[in-house]
């Protein structure tokens, strides 16, 4: 069983940054790929970052909105992973969540991640 506890969202003006912190509790989260959600009013849930692999050998995977602009690590000795998220535009608003998952691949489905966080709103104005 894992626990995730995220934090960091806000309000930030268009062009901001916010780093996003998913805390994990109950299990080593380097085991799971863990992988970054979001969900805006009237949508339905999307992926947004994903990382996989080992502690000594990782990957990550963005979808195609986010990339250049979102950097997706993870504090191993922390047990924590972390959404950088810069130049944010209004459509970034939304809830994010982290979810973790038990094997390394269908990253971006959410079917095949076992654990979610409670999620965290991000608003970016413009």
């Amino acid at each position: 069983q894992v626990q995730l506890v995220e934090s960091g969202g806000g309000l930030v003006q268009t062009g901001g940054s916010l780093r996003l912190s998913c805390a994990a509790s109950g299990r080593t989260l380097s085991m799971y790929k863990t992988g970054w959600f979001r969900q805006a009013p009237g949508k339905e849930r999307e992926f947004v970052a994903a990382i996989t692999g080992t502690v000594w050998n990782s990957f990550t995977y963005y979808t195609d909105s986010v990339k250049g602009r979102f950097t997706m690590s993870r504090d191993n000795a922390k047990n924590t992973v972390y959404l950088q998220m810069s130049s944010l535009k209004p459509e970034d608003t939304a809830v994010y969540y982290c979810a973790a998952g038990g094997a390394s691949t269908g990253w971006g489905t959410q079917g095949r991640y076992d654990y979610w966080g409670q999620g965290t709103q991000v608003t970016v104005s413009s």
